[in-house]
């Protein structure tokens, strides 16, 4: 059995960063991730500025990661479209950049990195690979994304008509771009809702959240998009440059909401293993990396006992974003509220209250108050 002081599940953005802060302290964490190369995540693509600003706490020059400018929100429901600036200006950059940039700083930094480990399950801070080795840690930081492992999976109950979380990626084209331009839209329909942004090269990540009575009724993914471009004509636009025989990421059963009631001793659960922010609200990225950074610093003064104490102050701390993202979601799937949906996206001062509400609160700014 190998050992280490800081075990990471997960080299997405908040295992990368919490080897990064890590290794900046003088710890040698290792990181164990699934894949043998940074590819895109079913959702992410957006960086709020106060995602920006946590990132720049830990020595990641905003400016080198080459984002897509996003100045505005603009919101279509049903035949209806609203627009209002950001608070302030943020970035769409694709996760398969994103994660390679965090990664390798995480690695230059000196923690290790080992790619394409399949982790089967875990037992207290001992993970379990596929090819039947054991790796323990001191203390295990928990961040595989919405992905669960077993003997630590979250205890997110599932409801009788479930999320499921939906990507297409759209080529670039000259089009697309006139359309989307410096802009986050948020696309409402019934059951659902989908959100966009461009992406460093000019593509656009599509990432959309369904009930599972939509993709029943329509039969499969493929036909459930055309249903959507049918039924919403801006949404049916920028579809058309999705292409013949689009890749379509899925996952069932995302736990919209959830947020981690506790941990045991020397489990630090983080990102979306710790609380999952309903996707329109463009903060699960922002949450992974504020939580990665403040578990790192709670880690580096209390060690593996500190888990529990940090967990219920995370849980604190993403009660207002993620509430708020959930009552704007239940707005969006339902047409019934697609009219004070619109009649709000037109106010800019409280869609920049809604924006900056949704935010978990940036680590440079309050990175000593850490319990």
């Amino acid at each position: 059995m190998r050992r280490t002081p800081a075990l990471i599940a997960g080299g997405g953005p908040a295992g990368s960063v919490a080897a990064l802060v890590l290794a900046h302290g003088g710890a040698s964490p290792l990181v164990l991730e699934r894949s043998r190369g940074s590819q895109d995540a079913l959702c992410g693509g957006f960086l709020s500025w106060r995602t920006l600003e946590s990132l720049a706490s830990v020595g990641i020059d905003p400016a080198m990661l080459g984002g897509h400018a996003v100045r505005r929100v603009v919101l279509f429901a049903g035949k209806g479209r609203a627009e209002s600036p950001l608070p302030a200006p943020a970035i769409g950059l694709s996760r398969r950049r994103l994660d390679a940039l965090l990664l390798d700083t995480a690695r230059s930094a000196g923690a290790g990195v080992e790619r394409g480990v399949t982790i089967r399950s875990a037992e207290g801070t001992t993970l379990h690979t596929g090819d039947g080795a054991e790796v323990t840690g001191e203390t295990l930081f928990l961040a595989t994304g919405k992905h669960d492992v077993r003997g630590a999976m979250r205890d997110a109950a599932v409801g009788d008509d479930p999320a499921m979380g939906v990507r297409v990626r759209l080529a670039p084209h000259p089009a697309l771009a006139r359309l989307v331009g410096d802009a986050i839209e948020l696309h409402a329909f019934s059951g659902g809702y989908g959100g966009l942004v461009l992406q460093e090269d000019g593509s656009a990540n599509l990432c959309m959240a369904l009930r599972r009575s939509r993709l029943k009724a329509a039969g499969d993914l493929p036909a459930l998009l055309r249903v959507l471009g049918d039924e919403l004509p801006a949404l049916g636009e920028r579809l058309a440059h999705m292409g013949g025989t689009p890749a379509i990421d899925a996952i069932a059963n995302v736990p919209y909401g959830w947020r981690a009631k506790g941990t045991v001793s020397g489990v630090y659960r983080l990102g979306d293993q710790a609380g999952v922010i309903p996707s329109l609200a463009g903060e699960g990225v922002g949450i992974a990396i504020a939580s990665a950074i403040r578990a790192a610093r709670h880690w580096q003064r209390q060690g593996p006992d500190g888990a529990p104490g940090f967990q219920q102050a995370l849980r604190r701390r993403l009660h207002r974003p993620i509430a708020l993202a959930g009552w704007l979601r239940t707005l969006a799937e339902h047409p019934a509220g697609h009219a004070l949906l619109l009649a709000g996206g037109r106010l800019p001062s409280l869609v920049g209250t809604a924006a900056r509400w949704t935010r978990i609160d940036s680590v440079s700014r309050r990175s000593a108050d850490l319990a």
